[in-house]
């Protein structure tokens, strides 16, 4: 299902004033598409991105995910975390998998996050660490991985639940940009397979050559020029 953000607008308390985060923004991304966020430090990308999880509750404005308004000014902490559980896949800049868990575990805990059993879960698991190229890993621990393996399972992690939206933060941040332009090769990959609709915040322009459309951030507010990349 597509993914809306409608007249967005997020304000935060500064001392005595406020300080606008994210200012006015309407943004649509349609199913098993792929669009990266683009701008500067400080320009609201990651503010955005909350929003658009309900990690952060709106100041205004709505986001939308098919025909349902999901997030609001006044969504609760418990609908916005069913919301997550059921319906988005999030992957953070810092991979944060627990450190006691093997990989396949990682993505068993989802089963048991949503009441059931974690090997209900595992032919899913299993499928998607084979398909980020870590399925002969999955018995490993975090310690145990790379870096780049690491992230690997924390996208597999966030698509195991079926997710209708997938929200990236910088995935290649810590990698070089052979490493990082595979990232975004595989999540935009990802996404066509599943139909996610797919965010991905990055600073690093040249690792977006298969996404399908590229947004910029500034001031808080999209710039007007959206525009299709070229692959």
């Amino acid at each position: 299902m597509d993914l809306h953000l409608q007249d967005v607008t997020l304000v935060y308390p500064d001392g005595g004033t406020t300080l606008t985060a994210v200012d006015d923004v309407d943004l649509t991304v349609p199913a098993g598409t792929t669009t990266a966020l683009l701008g500067p430090s400080g320009a609201g990308k990651s503010s955005l991105l909350a929003v658009a999880a309900g990690l952060t509750r709106p100041s205004h404005g709505t986001v939308t995910i098919g025909p349902d308004v999901v997030f609001t000014p006044t969504t609760t902490l418990a609908q916005a975390t069913r919301v997550r559980l059921e319906r988005i896949g999030l992957v953070f800049q810092s991979p944060q998998l627990l450190g006691s868990l093997t990989a396949l575990e990682q993505l068993e805990l989802h089963a048991h996050l949503r009441g059931r059993r974690p090997s209900s879960l595992r032919p899913r698991a299993m499928e998607l660490l084979d398909a980020v190229g870590v399925a002969d890993h999955a018995g490993k621990r975090p310690a145990q991985l790379s870096g780049g393996q690491r992230q690997r399972v924390a996208i597999a992690r966030a698509l195991v639940g079926r997710p209708e939206v997938l929200l990236v933060d910088e995935p290649t941040s810590a990698l070089d940009h052979e490493r990082g332009t595979r990232v975004v090769e595989l999540i935009t990959g990802l996404a066509r397979e599943t139909g996610a609709a797919t965010v991905i915040v990055s600073h690093d322009a040249s690792t977006l050559t298969t996404v399908d459309a590229t947004v910029r951030m500034l001031d808080a507010r999209i710039e007007p020029a959206a525009h299709l990349a070229t692959s």
